[in-house]
């Protein structure tokens, strides 16, 4: 078994379509975990002051959790187990402030500890108070803070699982879910080197089983059986569905996405400013070199303090001569709003920014709904103090040219954005 599950894991690896390429080499997926640890954090401040309210509509809970929907297929339909279900009064942490609490010291303590030992006796407290509706689709908000210690959990990567293992896991146990969790981390020390210390690499190789898209191996002593699974992988492989056309259009997204970064960096050394690239997007082929060339490869000291916020925004312009952050720019182009906000806040609280610093969201035009929607939630009731702007595709594409060629400062960009707070 474990020469054919090797086998599977390096064909799923190969194969472009499968989530461990759509979804775990993603580079935005790395930039979502600080997001979304920051927005628990948040949750949880909410809760001991009182402010978190008894609907999930409208909270911090539901800005975080729908940020994990949105980290494409494998988490699609998180937030299910988290919307009120009035008739079942269900998940019990809207209306019992108790429970609520208690939700929040699991969040707490999974987010102050570091040890798989203090995690596994967070979740068991937490089920001792059995409280219903709050089961272990909770693991997908802890596996955004100990990715290393946390599997992810849905209906598919249970299904996956009793697959490849021949257990019978339920879903909604906590107990069920504990037992699942060791026997992964123990698959996935086996198949480290093939897999990742990061248990979503796991979880995507047992969603895709889980969802059918791959076949169990078989017992290495049954030719017939293993002469279907051989034929099934081969059909993975030659596959034009849906699927393709899926993943072709989330490489053209990433594909504009770097686009408007190469825009915004050309304008900005154009008006005199030093550029930071985000760091994981450094090395990304534009203009025929790499999207960093002629730009900082280090950040200033000035904004030391706050650098793991600020190396992970999209283009930011620095003064060449204070060091202070002039502009910062986040590109959404089909990918969470809400991450970007986040980042932008790190950057003004965590950092030093000059006092006539400006923060962009720069997205399409058909997304102004979407940023305008996102800047009124009560999480971010800090932004209106920020002033961030909406810049629209269609006023970069159609003025860059003309502000690189005359323009000075940031005037003409500030002419051509928009303020929605």
């Amino acid at each position: 078994m474990d020469k054919q599950l090797a086998a599977l894991i390096d064909h799923w690896k190969a194969d472009p379509h499968s989530t461990y390429n759509t979804w775990f080499l993603w580079e935005e997926r790395l930039k979502n975990f600080r997001s979304i640890r920051r927005g628990i954090t948040q949750v949880v401040k909410d809760i001991d002051a009182g402010t978190f309210g008894n609907a999930y509509r409208g909270s911090t809970l539901e800005t975080v959790v729908g940020s994990v929907a949105e980290q494409r297929q494998i988490f699609k339909g998180a937030d299910h187990a988290f919307l009120w279900k009035p008739k079942l009064r269900i998940p019990d942490i809207y209306e019992n402030p108790s429970n609520q609490r208690a939700f929040a010291r699991l969040l707490d303590a999974c987010d102050c500890c570091d040890s798989p030992e203090a995690i596994v006796e967070a979740i068991r407290r937490i089920d001792a108070l059995q409280i219903k509706g709050l089961g272990p689709a909770v693991a997908n908000l802890l596996y955004f803070i100990h990715p290393t210690l946390v599997l992810p959990f849905n209906t598919a990567i249970v299904k996956g699982y009793n697959a490849v293992t021949g257990g019978n896991v339920k879903l909604g146990r906590w107990d069920h879910y504990l037992s699942m969790r060791e026997g992964a981390m123990r698959l996935n020390q086996q198949h480290r080197r093939e897999l990742s210390n990061d248990l979503g690499a796991f979880a995507g190789l047992l969603f895709d089983i889980g969802t059918g898209r791959y076949a169990v191996p078989p017992r290495q002593d049954d030719a017939q059986a293993l002469s279907v699974w051989e034929a099934d992988l081969q059909k993975v492989r030659e596959e034009t569905s849906a699927a393709q056309k899926q993943f072709a259009a989330q490489r053209e997204g990433d594909s504009t996405h770097t686009e408007i970064q190469g825009w915004l960096r050309d304008l900005g050394r154009a008006l005199g400013f030093d550029v930071w690239v985000a760091s994981n997007d450094r090395g990304r082929a534009y203009a025929g070199g790499r999207l960093a060339d002629g730009c900082l490869a280090e950040l200033p000291h000035r904004v030391h303090a706050g650098m793991d916020a600020v190396r992970l925004i999209d283009i930011v312009w620095i003064e060449r001569q204070s060091g202070h952050v002039s502009a910062a720019f986040e590109v959404e182009h089909s990918t969470s709003i809400y991450s970007g906000i986040v980042r932008m806040l790190d950057l003004a609280l965590g950092t030093q920014v000059g006092a006539n610093s400006v923060m962009f969201l720069v997205a399409p035009d058909s997304r102004r709904e979407d940023v305008l929607q996102q800047l009124r939630r009560p999480a971010f009731s800090r932004v209106c103090e920020l002033g961030i702007r909406y810049l629209p595709y269609s006023e970069l594409r159609t003025h860059r040219e003309a502000i690189s060629r005359f323009g000075t400062g940031l005037k003409p960009v500030l002419e051509i954005a928009q303020r929605l707070t």
